[in-house]
């Protein structure tokens, strides 16, 4: 025991003396160099990211307009179609059947107008004459009148069984990009069908559909120049458009329409905004990032390898007599390695860049004065 004793005396009293040692040899060597920098002010654009759905500038439902089995299928999903174009062809044996029986009865209408027409061409002399009545004639009118009353009918009839014979022939409504094709050949469809046999889309021009609430939508408009919304939308800067694989889209877009109609079940306006889609890259229903740009003038900015956080709170080093000062600021966005300052730092102060992890409030340093942009050329983003 008294053995074990002193050898924990003696560890204790060797880790106080290495402590003792390296605190003195910091001493000796004085306080450590730090990059420090003076906060500028700077015009910075920043965007806000809303998620965004794309859609084709036109889109069509394509739809049957009679009810049959699909007998036959001209595309495929994917095909690209011009306005008019057979897409589909519905089975129509019982419409030709039908065609045949209306065209036979439009014949004996015929038949009949022709008989009546003679009847009552013969009568008509025969009145002028006082030969006989003018009773029989208006017979034979009202007999003609009636067959002829019959022939529209039949004629009417066969020429809705031969338009419904043509409407067994679907084709497109624009020209355009076919889309998903559920239907295939033997199906029965109908015009009651919930679901479009396909949707024909016209891809030359995406449409980006996405969504502000109501405070961000003031804030937004509140920047752009203008006195009505038609003026405003006449000075909106161009969008960014990220995909869906975190690429953005070689082209800027543009905002076109705002509804200016707060939907009360969301709580938000919609936005539209267009993006050419001279490649046919962007397909109908992508998803995706919008990027709306957001200009800051004239902000105090430093860089967010001079920013750390505490207990939800954001600060900095400010440099005071060669000492680090924790200063807490209030920060309102971060932008390209950038923190945006609202308060907390003043232009012109001198502030520690980089190396925050080994300061402690108080830690007395040898400041290293760098130009303010060398900070962030020298922090490499990592994938």
């Amino acid at each position: 025991m008294k053995r074990y004793f002193h050898t924990i005396v003696l560890a204790s009293l060797a880790i106080t003396a290495g402590s003792c040692g390296k605190k003195e040899q910091q001493a000796a060597h004085g306080p450590l160099p730090y990059k420090v920098v003076q906060v500028p002010t700077q015009t910075v654009i920043g965007h806000n990211t809303y998620p965004t759905t794309l859609q084709g500038k036109v889109t069509s439902n394509v739809r049957a307009k009679i009810a049959g089995y699909i007998q036959e299928l001209y595309v495929d999903e994917g095909s690209v179609v011009r306005k008019g174009q057979p897409l589909f062809r519905l089975e129509t044996n019982t419409l030709n059947e039908n065609a045949n029986a209306a065209l036979a009865a439009v014949k004996a209408a015929e038949a009949q107008v022709s008989v009546a027409q003679v009847n009552y061409d013969k009568l008509v002399p025969l009145v002028n004459k006082g030969i006989i009545s003018k009773i029989q004639l208006d017979t034979a009118e009202a007999t003609l009148n009636s067959a002829k009353g019959q022939l529209a009918n039949a004629k009417a009839q066969h020429q809705s069984i031969v338009a419904n014979i043509d409407y067994a022939i679907i084709k497109s409504p624009i020209d355009g990009i076919v889309g998903a094709i559920p239907f295939r050949v033997g199906s029965l469809v109908s015009p009651s069908d919930p679901q479009p046999l396909t949707v024909v889309s016209d891809n030359s021009e995406m449409y980006a559909y996405f969504s502000m609430n109501e405070k961000e939508y003031f804030n937004f408009l509140e920047k752009i120049e203008g006195k009505s919304i038609s003026e405003k939308l006449k000075h909106l800067p161009e969008v960014k458009l990220v995909l869906a694989n975190g690429q953005t889209y070689s082209s800027t877009g543009k905002i076109e329409t705002m509804t200016g109609q707060v939907n009360l079940a969301t709580g938000t306006v919609q936005v539209r905004a267009s993006f050419p889609n001279t490649d046919n890259i962007l397909s109908n229903g992508n998803s995706g990032s919008l990027l709306l740009p957001v200009e800051y003038k004239d902000v105090l900015v430093v860089p967010e390898s001079s920013t750390f956080e505490q207990q939800g709170q954001i600060y900095v080093y400010r440099v005071v007599n060669d000492t680090a000062k924790a200063a807490k600021i209030n920060v309102i966005d971060r932008v390209n390695k950038l923190a945006i300052v609202k308060e907390g730092v003043a232009k012109g102060e001198t502030i520690v860049g980089t190396g925050l992890g080994t300061l402690r409030n108080g830690s007395a340093i040898t400041p290293d004065k760098v130009e303010f942009n060398s900070i962030n050329e020298a922090i490499k983003s990592t994938f």
